[in-house]
């Protein structure tokens, strides 16, 4: 009774933690009515490239005016960004399209641009390229809106498409047309607690509409005759006084487009300012099945690596070292109540008889003493380029308190898509403050493996993983930069980032590394190497390092595919969604450590039984050995998924997803190593060497 108790409040906490509450905000904006809120326009993104570009910046849009607006919003002015914001491409600009709480407009009029051939031209190519415009209003991205196909349900895809590729019905070349008119749904509810008592609203949704309304046939006030119903389109063709030129010696070569808006108010009581965001997680609460019937192959999968090593440790390894303690005591005693020699006579004169059971005891201590026991004398000999693994490892160590503490805040929904750009701020600050982790571990194992040059020790730790991101960015931005993309970081984050490295980063692992170094000192081993290393047999044709790396890869992918390919869906094949399922996200991963340590103890073990000591690399080689497989999905998603067009777009996904599975690895890598060092510890201190 008591265990099926304990059972159920097991899976009860297990439902609660993959649930993934969020905290949207500290506190909540009200407004009363007839006040006056800003509309922000950020960027424009595709699912068919990797470049973004800000959307105040488009040719073919309204350029800010630059007036104030009630509330002291100026048109046109910039946003202060997070550096996450920043390093995601957001450029967020208050926008001249005037709210005000309560107050409908059926009709406005914004502005009329004038463009030329070279805007008309970049304007289809954005819109073959499917590119979707964000919008925000109260933090709130403006949203396409959806319904479920039962109609059961409504739910909310971020973005709106700027606008449509047509095909005329009697043939023709494609027609592009340009949405310059969108409809402004605002959702909002009475306030709560005192607020409320006043008068004052909540925003809870935000709904774009958008149209293609021709510039012909319009009043003097810019506003075409009619808001409902259908209108011929506004096709990105140069027009001479709104109408189709027929002059071929005179081609006009502008186009001037009108832009028009309408704004609607509408009260809905059935979402609480705190669950607003709901509407943009829809979709992927249909697919909590999904992840839970992963979670349960991914059990099934760790529970038998389990019973596998639970084999090896209780039954192969502890009867090798009980067989090895028996053997010393038996012979101890046999040399203790041995018999005299015997002398027989012969034509040589006497000579002593030798015991025939000495020798066969003799033998038989040989036969026995195999396998990884004869490397009592290597095991702990200091590996080749030991200095690069500390750093590895010190590396890792400093990217495992950052997913720690990113998956722990996420889970508990500190971090979630309302802090825009917070995910990658507080990474970053994670990554940065974990430094002190990283010089700790780095500068014990550099000194473990025999280093006496701990200050070169920290610079190669402090600039590995940042020195080798930087870089690769640097390079990437060259590409985006000629691309005049919003991906592109401004020089003076580049120089920011520098900074918080140099003053802040190598300071932090200089301060570990001298406290793991002077004052912890080296781990103790419980054996001494030999002077004279062991020759190293021949390996067997599975134990080789490619296909051993392959294998051993395959089973932690496994145990990561389903939430891997959610995690593509979002980043990469559909934008428009939010990826937050952080609770499924943090039970995988509990469980991929699982599996990797047991992987990783099982190769290193079948390593040992080899006589082959050159575990330290081999371990944290196995261990990050499923990235490769990663990489691979990633490679067959850009061809068989992805929809992603142009060479620098595809370098960027390439480029990103080395990057990722490098991250990947480092972590995954440290944990086998970690787990094969107290492993291999443990085994060679239970046994006796004379």
């Amino acid at each position: 009774m008591r265990t099926s108790i304990a059972a159920s409040a097991a899976f009860s906490s297990l439902l609660a933690l993959t649930q993934a509450f969020y905290i949207p905000g500290f506190s909540y904006k009200s407004y009363r009515d007839g006040e006056t809120i800003p509309l922000l326009v950020n960027k424009i993104y595709s699912d068919y490239s990797e470049l973004q570009y800000a959307f105040s910046e488009l040719p073919f849009v309204c350029p800010p005016t630059g007036r104030v607006r009630a509330g002291h919003f100026t048109s046109g002015s910039s946003i202060t960004l997070n550096l996450g914001e920043v390093l995601r491409g957001d450029r967020i600009v208050v926008s001249d399209y005037e709210l005000v709480m309560g107050n409908d407009e059926e009709a406005r009029y914004l502005c009329s641009q004038t463009i030329d051939l070279e805007s008309i031209r970049r304007a289809k190519e954005l819109i073959r390229d499917g590119y979707i415009a964000e919008w925000i209003v109260d933090n709130l991205p403006g949203a396409s809106s959806f319904q479920t196909t039962d109609k059961s349900r409504k739910y909310y895809a971020a973005g709106f498409k700027i606008g449509e590729e047509a095909t005329p019905a009697l043939g023709g070349p494609t027609e592009y047309l340009l949405n310059n008119h969108v409809t402004l749904v605002i959702r909002y509810h009475r306030a709560p607690g005192k607020d409320g008592d006043k008068g004052k609203k909540v925003i809870v949704g935000f709904e774009v509409f958008p149209k293609s309304i021709t510039a012909s046939g319009r009043e003097e006030s810019g506003l075409p005759a009619r808001i409902e119903g259908e209108h011929e389109p506004l096709i990105l063709v140069p027009q001479a006084n709104g109408t189709n030129s027929t002059d071929t010696e005179n081609q006009p070569t502008t186009l001037t487009i009108p832009y028009t808006y309408s704004v609607y108010w509408r009260e809905d009581d059935r979402l609480e300012w705190h669950n607003r965001w709901n509407m943009y997680f829809v979709a992927q609460d249909d697919n909590a099945n999904v992840h839970w019937l992963a979670i349960i192959n991914s059990l099934v999968i760790c529970g038998l690596l389990t019973a596998v090593v639970s084999v090896i440790l209780t039954r192969t390894i502890r009867g090798d070292i009980r067989g090895h303690h028996d053997l010393g005591i038996k012979t101890k005693s046999g040399r203790l109540s041995s018999s005299p020699k015997r002398e027989k006579k012969s034509l040589l004169g006497p000579v002593a008889d030798l015991d025939t059971d000495d020798l066969s005891s003799d033998e038989e201590e040989i036969e026995d003493t195999t396998g990884w026991k004869l490397l009592h004398g290597d095991v702990f000999r200091a590996p080749a380029y030991g200095g690069l693994l500390a750093a590895l490892v010190g590396s890792g160590m400093q990217l495992l308190y950052m997913a720690f503490g990113l998956l722990a805040l996420s889970t508990l929904g500190v971090l979630n898509p309302s802090f825009r750009g917070g995910y990658v701020s507080v990474g970053v600050g994670l990554f940065v403050f974990a430094g002190i982790f990283s010089g700790y571990f780095s500068a014990r194992t550099y000194k473990t493996f025999g280093g006496q040059m701990w200050q070169k020790n920290v610079i190669v730790t402090a600039s590995l993983v940042p020195g080798l991101l930087f870089a690769t960015v640097f390079i990437l931005n060259l590409f985006v930069w000629v691309q005049a993309s919003s991906t592109a970081l401004p020089f003076g984050t580049l120089i920011a980032l520098i900074m918080l490295w140099l003053f802040v980063q190598l300071p932090l692992v200089y301060i570990g590394s001298w406290f793991g170094y002077e004052r912890m000192g080296a781990y103790t081993h419980p054996i001494r190497a030999n002077v004279i290393p062991r020759q190293i047999p021949d390996q067997r044709w599975y134990l080789k390092s490619g296909q051993k790396l392959l294998v051993a890869g395959f089973v932690p992918f496994i145990v990561i595919f389903v939430e891997l390919m959610f995690v593509v869906k979002s980043l990469w094949v559909d934008k428009t969604t939010y990826y937050y399922a952080f609770g499924f996200t943090g039970v995988v991963s509990v469980l991929l450590a699982v599996t990797v340590i047991e992987v990783t103890l099982v190769a290193t073990y079948f390593l040992l039984c080899s006589e082959n000591y050159h575990w330290w690399w081999h371990s944290f080689a196995i261990g990050g050995s499923s990235s490769v497989w990663v990489y691979g999905y990633l490679v067959y998603c850009y061809f068989t998924k992805l929809h992603i067009a142009g060479f620098v777009s595809s370098v960027l996904f390439f480029a990103y997803s080395f990057i990722a599975c490098a991250v990947y690895a480092l972590l995954t890598g440290t944990v086998g190593f970690l787990a094969a060092y107290i492993f291999v510890r443990n085994i060679y201190g239970a046994i006796k060497v004379d």
